[in-house]
């Protein structure tokens, strides 16, 4: 029988982190499936989807502490519920001049529509014509069926009149 599995790392970013967490998953006849990885500042993070065969599964989740010995990763590895998020997958793109707040208003508006935020990315750009940096941010979210858009889009050009950003909204 196979077992899901979804395993987050974390620890000082260093060469050789992605194929020594590849190794373990390949020497415990694992499969990696989908994955979010990053490296910001001096710092490595990751979460991993895999599965692995039941018969494996212990010496696999027993052989986790050789990656804090030998990368410093700190793993923890849960079991996958292996469903699929519901409703109308939307995104949202946000770009401004930044300040405190912006990440909080989407999230709280998106917390009040009882939509599920499956990715959220954030990073800086250059404005093209000043240099100046901005704040940019991409939500993926899957939205309950029953959300008004009209109501939603509505709420997002209140914020982005408020904190002076472009808010894109694309299903």
């Amino acid at each position: 029988m196979i077992c899901p599995l979804v395993m987050t790392v974390l620890g000082p970013d260093r060469p050789g982190i992605v194929e020594a967490v590849a190794d373990l998953v390949r020497l415990h006849n694992g499969n990696w499936k989908e994955s979010r990885l990053a490296h910001i500042q001096d710092q490595f993070a990751g979460i991993i989807e895999l599965s692995v065969d039941e018969n494996s599964k212990q010496a696999f989740l027993d052989a986790l502490p050789s990656l804090y010995d030998s990368h410093r990763l700190q793993c923890q590895v849960s079991e996958g519920a292996g469903g699929e998020a519901s409703g109308r997958l939307v995104t949202l793109e946000c770009i401004g001049q930044d300040r405190p707040g912006i990440v909080f208003a989407i999230s709280d508006l998106l917390h009040e529509a009882n939509a599920n935020v499956e990715s959220m990315d954030t990073r800086y750009q250059n404005a093209p014509m000043s240099g100046e940096q901005l704040f940019c941010a991409t939500f993926k979210v899957h939205l309950p069926e029953n959300v008004d858009l009209n109501a939603l889009e509505e709420q997002l050009s209140r914020i982005s009149q408020e904190l002076m950003l472009d808010v894109q909204f694309e299903e």
